[in-house]
This record gives structure tokens, C-alpha cells and sequence, in this order.
């Protein structure tokens, strides 16, 4: 039990301190100036611009589509050329 005594005696001690502390406080005639407010704003402004610059990926995706996920046809292309009938090299070329 007396173990306990310094402690309990501490935790009296701050409480009684707090207790004070509330039960003296003194009103506060302040002033806050109207640009405070603009001041705040601007402030909660710069932080949600600066959170769609860094997420602007991720808010686009939100109105695109993915097309990715669709598969594509692949498409063979070759380098051939065709002939026609009344191409003066076709001509020739069988001529000889």
C-alpha cells in the first residue's frame, strides 16, 4: 500500500493543476481578421490541386476506357505489290 501513495499523490497533484488551470482561465478579447478566412481557403485549395496533379492518372482513368482489355486482331502485313494489267513495267518485264 505504500507504494502506491507516491503515485496516487502525483496523479492528485496534476489533476489538482489542471482543475486550476480550467477553473481560472481568463476571456479572451480576440480579434480574427476576415482574411483568415481567404487565408484558409487558399490553403484547403492548394491541397486538393496538389492532389489531382499527383493523382491525374487515376482521375482519368475514371472517365476513359480501358483498351487494353480487349483483345486486338493482329494484322499481317506483307510487302508485295500487285500488278496490273496496263502497268508499263508488267510490260517490260514479261517482254523480255
Amino acid at each position: 500500500m505504500k507504494r502506491f501513495v507516491p503515485v496516487a499523490s502525483g496523479f492528485l497533484a496534476i489533476f489538482s493543476c489542471l482543475c486550476l488551470m480550467v477553473a481560472t482561465e481568463r476571456r479572451a478579447y480576440a480579434y480574427i481578421d476576415p482574411g483568415s478566412g481567404v487565408m484558409a481557403l487558399q490553403a484547403m485549395a492548394s491541397v486538393m490541386a496538389a492532389a489531382g496533379y499527383f493523382l491525374r492518372k487515376k482521375i482519368k482513368g475514371l472517365f476513359t476506357r480501358d483498351r487494353a482489355k480487349r483483345p486486338v486482331k493482329p494484322t499481317l502485313v506483307l510487302p508485295v505489290t500487285a500488278l496490273r494489267k496496263n502497268d508499263s513495267r508488267s510490260n517490260s518485264q514479261t517482254a523480255a
